[in-house]
C-alpha cells in the first residue's frame, strides 16, 4: 500500500515496537488479528472499512484495542472516529491516541461497523466495486446515478423489536455508523456506543426527488425528508419480493432475508487523544 513507508517511517520515529503482517484474504486477515489479540498485541488495520469490519469479529470482547490506519476508497468510521487520512498522523494516533468501545453490528454471522443497506444500495455498490475509469468519492454518485436509470421500487418487510414495518420503495439501511459511501452521512443521528441500529427506509417517490436528496446526503440534510423514515432497534429482520445482496463497509455480507443484531460496546478501538 502506498501509505506503508509514511506509517513505518512514523512509526520507527515514535520508538514503537510493531511488525508488518500483508494478508492475502479476508480470513488470512482474521487469522492473524485473532492470534495477535489472543497474545494480547495491539493491532492495527491499514485498510478501509471492509477490513475494519471483518476484523471486528475476531476483535470484539478480547479487550485489545484495534487501531485504524485509513487506506481504502471511504475510510468512513475513521471519518466519524475523527481520525486522519494522513498516514504519519493516523500512526501517532495508533501509538498515542486513546481507546474508546463502540458497537459492532452482526448480519447473519458477518460482523459490520458501519452501515449495511440493501435494494437501490444493492445495485449501486455492486455497479461500484466493478468501477474502473471512476476513482475516488465520485465513484459512489457514479453508480447512484447508473442505478437510478434502471431502478424499479421493490417491495420489503422490515421487522424491527418485533415490530412489523412493511414499505415500498428504493430500500433500507441499518446503521451502527453515521455515514459510509466515502463521507456521506446517510443517518447522521446514529450512535457507536449506544447499543442501538438505526434503520432508515426510504419509501417509493419520483426518480426526480430522489436525486436531489442524494445530493443532500453529503450534509445530513435529507433526514426531512417526508419518504424517509427512521427507526431504532437492537433486532432487525429484513426480506423483499425479490432478491437483494446485503452491502455494508463496502462489500457484500449477506443476502435477503437478514437478522441483523447489535452488540453494544464490544470492540474497543483507538481514537485521538482528548
Amino acid at each position: 500500500m502506498r501509505a506503508l513507508p509514511a506509517i513505518r517511517a512514523e512509526l520507527e520515529r515514535l520508538g514503537a515496537d510493531f511488525r508488518v503482517v500483508e494478508t492475502s484474504s479476508a480470513g488470512h486477515a482474521r487469522k492473524e488479528a485473532s492470534a495477535a489479540a489472543k497474545s494480547g498485541e495491539p493491532v492495527a488495520a491499514l485498510g478501509g472499512d471492509g477490513l475494519v469490519g471483518t476484523l471486528a469479529g475476531v476483535m470484539c470482547g478480547t479487550g485489545v484495542a484495534l487501531a485504524i490506519l485509513p487506506g481504502g476508497r471511504g475510510n468512513d468510521l475513521a471519518r466519524v472516529l475523527g481520525i486522519p487520512t494522513d498516514p504519519a498522523a493516523a500512526a501517532r494516533v495508533a501509538v498515542e491516541g486513546d481507546e474508546r468501545a463502540i458497537d459492532i453490528a452482526d448480519a447473519d454471522g458477518a460482523t459490520y461497523v458501519g452501515i449495511a443497506s440493501c435494494g437501490f444500495d444493492s445495485d449501486a455498490n455492486k455497479i461500484a466495486n466493478e468501477a474502473k475509469l471512476v476513482r475516488g468519492n465520485l465513484v459512489y454518485f457514479y453508480a447512484g446515478l447508473r442505478t437510478l436509470v434502471a431502478w424499479k421500487h421493490a417491495s420489503f418487510e422490515v421487522s424491527i423489536d418485533g415490530e412489523r414495518h412493511p414499505m415500498r420503495g428504493y430500500g433500507v439501511a441499518v446503521a451502527n455508523s453515521k455515514a459510509y459511501g466515502g463521507g456521506m452521512y446517510l443517518v447522521p443521528q446514529a450512535e457507536l456506543d449506544d447499543g442501538l441500529l438505526d434503520v432508515m427506509l426510504i419509501t417509493e417517490s419520483p426518480k426526480l426527488d430522489f436525486l436531489r436528496g442524494m445530493g443532500k446526503v453529503f450534509k445530513g440534510t435529507h433526514v426531512d425528508d417526508p419518504n424517509v423514515t427512521f427507526v431504532r432497534g437492537a433486532d432487525i429482520e429484513i426480506a423483499a419480493d425479490r432478491p437483494f445482496t446485503v452491502y455494508a463497509d463496502g462489500d457484500p455480507i449477506a443476502d435477503l432475508p437478514v437478522k441483523i443484531q447489535a452488540a453494544r460496546q464490544v470492540l474497543r478501538v483507538v481514537v485521538p487523544a482528548s
